[in-house]
């Protein structure tokens, strides 16, 4: 079974449609230099209303480890998401300031990124196309992984049955692909959310 991670909600409007769609994750970006970009204050607003259940996911570039952890710890996401030049010193700092789930982001454009990604000591990894670029990588790349992952990148309600069918991967990662005019769009959020669970029925 995919999991679903509905990546980039800012507005109080995309969190009553995730509510109604129940993914397993959502996530919040921290990075200031996105234009999906939420402050600690309007992060807190939306999480007050996130239904339980849904895991609140921080997504993060190059920030403290103390920043991270003051977030982790303090409840305001339930899990990071590292998507910038951080490695494994970087990850034992944080591990030394929280026992919070930690997802490592890696952009796969080579074999090497893939040994990269599976020696990783993150909880989870997730494989992108590089920082937010909408554009899907060489899928091919991956077939033969072994490590669970979360699968970003180029996806949308169109392509995401068929990377499923393909790839069987742990959660897929969404943000552009339910977007129109540069803000979360109901019904592309729906359609997703439809087409990975029609591809899990298959699987069941």
């Amino acid at each position: 079974m995919t999991k679903i991670k509905l990546c980039g909600l800012s507005r109080p409007c995309d969190l009553e449609v995730a509510n109604r769609l129940q993914p397993e994750y959502v996530g919040f970006v921290f990075a200031p230099k996105s234009r999906r970009y939420v402050t600690d204050e309007r992060a807190a607003e939306l999480k007050n209303l996130l239904a339980p259940g849904i895991r609140a996911v921080g997504v993060f570039v190059n920030e403290a480890p103390e920043r991270v952890a003051g977030l982790l710890n303090g409840g305001l996401i339930h899990m990071a998401q590292l998507h910038g030049r951080e490695n494994e010193d970087y990850i034992r700092q944080l591990r030394a300031l929280t026992d919070k789930p930690l997802i490592q982001a890696f952009r796969v454009e080579t074999e090497t990124d893939l040994t990269n990604a599976e020696g990783s000591t993150a909880d989870h990894i997730l494989l992108d196309s590089g920082a937010g670029t909408g554009k899907a990588f060489d899928w091919k790349l991956i077939r033969n992984l072994q490590r669970p992952y979360f699968l970003a990148g180029g996806l949308s309600p169109d392509n995401v049955g068929q990377a499923i069918r393909t790839l069987h991967p742990f959660a897929v990662d969404v943000s552009s692909g339910i977007e129109t005019d540069g803000a979360k769009d109901q019904e592309k959020m729906a359609a997703f959310v439809a087409a990975v669970r029609e591809r899990n029925t298959v699987y069941e």
